[in-house]
Parts: structure tokens; C-alpha cells; sequence
């Protein structure tokens, strides 16, 4: 009997894997895209922290496409949180983070635009290394 019960989980292992079928594959795919979203959401904290820790002045772009570059490579779901998740994290649109900004400073609004510009860049695969300020120290 447990020859059998053996030989028929084998047999249901070796046709799962040979072909699955399309719900399998989507949940799958689901699956991945979640775990890439994760992650992507996990490097742009890390770079909102490593922002946060090196308190460098000019170097905030710079952390927003590493935060951006990171992400997007894990793959479309880590594109995805880089586009969906907003600097800083606790304002729900950037629209209200400009207003927000702008009434603190003059350049509030000009300074937003280049954040954006910085996210997009990165998001893009463009090198992070451009919004790099000199003297920033070289662990991040």
C-alpha cells in the first residue's frame, strides 16, 4: 500500500511540474509580483532610512533614484511600488507633500519637481550615481 500511495505522489509531482496549468501559472506569476513589490517597498525604506541616517545636505535626490533604481530592478512589481509609493512616506500624494512644501520654502515646489525627476530617473534604470553629492560617504 505505501508503494502505491509513494508512486502516486510521485506521478502527481512530475505532472505538476512538467506542465502547469494557466491558473497555476498566474497565481505564480501573482505570486512573484507580490514578492517583488515587497522587496521593492523594502528598498526604498532602505534608502529612505539610509537618507534619514546620513543627514547630508543635497544628497536627498540621490537616495530618492537609489530608493527608485533599486526597486524597479527587482522586476515589474518592484517597478510598480517605486511608482506607487510617495516620498515621504507618511503624506498620501505628492500633490499634497508640494502644497505642504511649498508654503515652508520658496524652492518647495522647484524641489519637489526634482525629487520627481530623481524617482523617474531612477525608476528608468538610470545610474543614481548623477544625484550623487560630493563628499557623501561612500557606505551609502
Amino acid at each position: 500500500m505505501r508503494l502505491w500511495v509513494c508512486i502516486a505522489l510521485l506521478s502527481i509531482v512530475l505532472c505538476a511540474s512538467a506542465e502547469r496549468p494557466a491558473i497555476v501559472r498566474g497565481i505564480v506569476r501573482a505570486g512573484e509580483f507580490v514578492r517583488d513589490a515587497a522587496g521593492g517597498a523594502k528598498d526604498m525604506l532602505r534608502a529612505y532610512l539610509d537618507m534619514r541616517k546620513a543627514n547630508y545636505i543635497g544628497a536627498d535626490k540621490y537616495f530618492h533614484a537609489r530608493g527608485n533604481y533599486d526597486a524597479a530592478r527587482r522586476g515589474p512589481g518592484g517597478a510598480w511600488a517605486a511608482k506607487v509609493i510617495r516620498w515621504p512616506f507618511f503624506l498620501p500624494h505628492s500633490d499634497l507633500r508640494e502644497a505642504i512644501q511649498t508654503r515652508g520654502s520658496g524652492r518647495g515646489a522647484e524641489d519637489s519637481r526634482l525629487d520627481q525627476e530623481a524617482n523617474r530617473w531612477g525608476r528608468s534604470g538610470g545610474d543614481p550615481n548623477r544625484y550623487r553629492p560630493k563628499g557623501l560617504p561612500s557606505k551609502y
